[in-house]
């Protein structure tokens, strides 16, 4: 099988992923919404190039780690069908990481963007 087809079932199979997590996972819509309306205000307001790879950035995490959360998820509830103490720390956990790294999106976010939007409407 030659590198090209493998590549490309790669990311037909990825993509399988995405939108399974777009279509079940009503968090990952929100975020989806979120991060178009923060990449139009990102070239909207006058923004350097770092801080519009920082936004980039940090969206891409956010987007990532969901993803891992949905398939965590997942693969918990078919390992393990019934709630189970330890499966609930885990989902927890991995729950947690995505509050994390998104609350510091959002203070770099605001960081980022609170000056221009002050200036943009005084």
């Amino acid at each position: 099988m030659s590198f090209q087809s493998t590549f490309f079932r790669s990311v037909k199979h990825a993509l399988a992923g995405i939108r399974y997590t777009l279509r079940e996972e009503r968090n990952f819509q929100l975020e989806i919404i979120a991060a178009v309306l923060v990449l139009i205000a990102a070239f909207f307001f006058p923004l350097t190039t770092i801080e519009r790879l920082v936004i980039l950035l940090l969206i891409g995490v956010v987007l990532s780690l969901e993803l891992f959360n949905t398939a965590f998820e997942r693969l918990l509830d078919m390992l393990k069908p019934r709630i189970h103490p330890y499966v609930k720390v885990v989902k927890d956990v991995v729950a947690g990481a995505v509050l994390l790294v998104s609350v510091v999106a959002l203070v770099v976010g605001l960081t980022l963007f609170v000056p221009y939007i002050w200036a943009f409407l005084w």
